[in-house]
């Protein structure tokens, strides 16, 4: 199997070049859907991150079963705001269903690959494991950021340093890519993940 193949294939599982700002979602204040809770309603709009991705979730499976493309676009366009309202928090978990919704987009709701890219590596720098193994792939395969092996070597470098389901399969794409780049590079990219790893003690999570 040649190797964009195999990356390609990797991408489908788990699914510094500067990055554009994340996009901010204008639109009207988010109001509820009769399917959401009280009380979770009460605490997101109190400002608590967890319960602003909860909302979004459900404007998210809203928008996914709704039958008509400009309120399916409506629902997306919510939860993208309820999301993002946990994001401007550092919530992970925000970061995390932004990049996803980005990626994937929806019925009436595009998908834009450079904002996921920006949603990724913010959750990436939070220490989220599963967001530094997708900016590797992303990288290695120019999917929304110019394709780079060294800051995909970077980044599944980091990711491969952590225990978890996905190690091994990190750690085999990084080898792939090491033997893309030079040795002088090899080097100097190295040194840049011990200089991550060391100002970011124990950060990694899968969350």
């Amino acid at each position: 199997m040649n190797f964009p193949v195999r990356l390609a294939l990797i991408f489908a599982c788990t699914l510094a070049t500067p990055l554009p700002a994340p996009a901010q979602v204008a639109g009207p204040a988010p109001s509820a859907p009769v399917n959401i809770d009280a009380a979770i309603l009460a605490k997101a709009n109190s400002g608590d991150a967890a319960a602003q991705v909860q909302v979004g979730e459900q404007y998210a499976h809203a928008g996914a079963t709704e039958h008509y493309k400009s309120v399916a676009a409506q629902d997306y366009q919510q939860a993208a705001a309820w999301y993002l309202k946990a994001a401007n928090q550092k919530s992970v978990d925000g970061e995390m269903h932004l990049a996803a919704l980005y990626r994937d987009g929806g019925n009436g709701f595009d998908r834009d690959m450079e904002q996921a890219a920006a949603w990724y590596l913010k959750a990436a720098n939070h220490g989220n494991v599963l967001a530094q193994g997708t900016l590797g792939v992303l990288y290695s395969m120019g999917q929304g950021v110019e394709r780079d092996d060294v800051e995909a070597y970077f980044w599944l470098d980091i990711a491969a340093s952590s225990k978890g389901p996905n190690q091994e399969k990190y750690a085999a794409t990084r080898q792939m890519i090491g033997e893309r780049i030079t040795a002088d590079e090899l080097t100097a990219v190295q040194d840049r993940v011990a200089a991550w790893l060391a100002a970011h003690p124990q950060s990694n999570s899968s969350k």
